[in-house]
């Protein structure tokens, strides 16, 4: 019996019972004083097992070893690092189903979805390593008198922060090209996930110099603040709230010029013509908004629905029939769509949106409750129409299963719309005239964007946001080389 089918029948005991521990300096330890927190699973919403909880001298300690590590992996050569780091992947992917499980223990994640967060990070990870002789530099001309070239050179020790959504497609993509460019990493999942990220530390440990990869794991902000403001960690990629972005941006510059990539929040639009068929638009829909696997608990969802007057009625319908089929329940069920929200901040938080809908006058559609099962977050995916392009609804990110369907007659009107939000992540615009759609992606003030399409990330295509969304790219080359410095060298002959 594998991993997924013991957790079919109930079993977590591996995992309940396992003796979580931080990584430092190489070797497997417990947080300063023996510091713990309980780690509640949505699934139960009770504690699932304790883990450490790193102290501001962990972080301290996880720096100085990365500082000596660091020494020694920046003289690798780099296609030998591309491949240690290849063999980190290989032997991630021996152990994907134990990430997937874990993911579904910590935050209600479906493990058939986890599965393919599992197989997209290792792939971006193995890209990375692949694109390792993208560091090279290039020969500048400058005359007989001049020879002039550049190289790209690693930061030191880097720091990576990240979210609770998505814990072992960050566990895996996100150390790959620090580790590529030639730096040092300190991990920090969030406190709401930190299983898969300490089991990551474990699986690997012995594949790098020591101290080269560290996993902090922490309840509440003191950790996280010690890494941001440490004055020898230079570059630090964050994943969260905007809000939480412009903190560490003003912490950041109380100590030190920081490079600092921001992946943050989106309140993103699908835009629906009259002359797309509807059929394959009210997919685009259901799949934007990632209700399956996710439970709507992802930054790129479109939750924004900008449906044509001529078709919105029919539009509507049709989601609102293929959300009805949507199975919520049990994660390790893989009959099952939907699992659990994953905090109950996260839960509150969703039905407090749909309270204020209401309260606003949008018309509800499907859902707009809880499931009614104590032993979980769950939230039935839920539809609003008519909904003010003004309201609260329509603009802030619930981060939960809340579809807005707001109308439109106008295309500048709309677009004005679409725009008129501090984010900028991503957007999606559906029609059977590709130089209208064309015309129109181009118009939307989002990084990523999709044209009949919505949700799908390709390894090696830049994600990022525009305005409030964001600083900086992910998932492709420009990744890699944002952990490494241009140096330029000028040699008089």
């Amino acid at each position: 019996m594998n991993v997924i089918e013991a957790a079919q029948a109930g079993d977590l005991e591996w995992a309940r019972t396992h003796d979580w521990k931080l990584l430092i300096g190489g070797e497997l330890r417990d947080a300063a004083g023996g510091a713990t927190y309980e780690n509640e699973s949505p699934l139960t919403r009770s504690t699932f097992c304790s883990v450490p909880d790193a102290q501001t001298s962990d972080v301290d300690d996880a720096v100085a070893a990365a500082k000596d590590a660091y020494r020694v992996w920046r003289e690798v050569p780099v296609r030998e690092r591309g491949a240690i780091v290849r063999d980190i992947g290989r032997v991630l992917r021996e152990h994907r189903e134990e990430l997937a499980v874990l993911d579904a223990i910590d935050v209600g994640n479906t493990v058939s979805s986890m599965l393919g967060d599992a197989d997209m990070g290792i792939g971006s990870l193995e890209y990375m390593a692949d694109h390792a002789m993208s560091l090279g530099g290039e020969v500048i001309p400058a005359g007989s008198t001049h020879f002039n070239y550049t190289r790209y050179e690693p930061y030191g020790v880097t720091a990576r922060i990240v979210a609770f959504n998505h814990p072992t497609l960050y566990a895996t993509m996100k150390i790959a090209a620090p580790l590529v460019a030639g730096n040092a990493l300190i991990f920090k999942p969030s406190d709401a996930s930190p299983l898969t990220a300490l089991w990551v530390g474990e699986l690997i440990k012995d594949l790098l110099p020591k101290g080269l990869f560290s996993v902090v794991v922490s309840k509440g902000i003191e950790t996280s603040r010690a890494i941001v403001r440490h004055p020898d960690i230079r570059r630090i990629g964050f994943i969260g709230s905007p809000a939480t972005g412009m903190s560490i941006q003003r912490d950041a510059a109380e100590v030190a010029v920081k490079n600092i990539s921001l992946e943050l929040g989106g309140k993103n639009a699908v835009i629906v013509y009259p002359d797309m068929d509807l059929d394959v638009a009210a997919d685009i829909v259901v799949r934007g908004m990632n209700f399956s696997g996710w439970q709507s608990q992802s930054c790129g969802s479109t939750t924004r629905l900008f449906a044509h007057d001529d078709i919105a009625d029919e539009l509507v319908a049709k989601v609102a029939a293929k959300v009805a089929e949507l199975r919520i329940g049990s994660p390790f069920d893989p009959e099952t769509a939907m699992g659990s929200m994953a905090t109950r901040a996260q839960f509150d938080k969703a039905l407090g949106y749909i309270e204020i809908a209401t309260s606003e006058g949008a018309t509800l559609v499907a859902g707009g409750t809880a499931v009614d099962d104590e032993s979980g977050y769950f939230v039935r995916p839920t539809i609003f129409d008519h909904v003010s392009p003004t309201s609260r609804l329509a603009t802030e990110e619930v981060f939960g299963p809340v579809l807005a369907a707001i109308r439109w007659h106008d295309e500048e009107e709309m677009i004005d719309q679409v725009n008129s939000l501090r984010y900028g992540l991503t957007g999606s615009v559906c029609s059977s005239d590709f130089w209208k759609a064309q015309r129109m992606v181009h118009r939307i003030e989002s990084g990523h964007v999709w044209i009949n399409d919505a949700s799908t990330h390709f390894i090696g295509v830049p994600f990022g946001g525009f305005k409030d969304s964001g600083v900086g790219r992910e998932e492709s080359v420009e990744e890699l080389l944002s952990y490494a410095q241009l140096k330029a060298v000028n040699v008089r002959l």
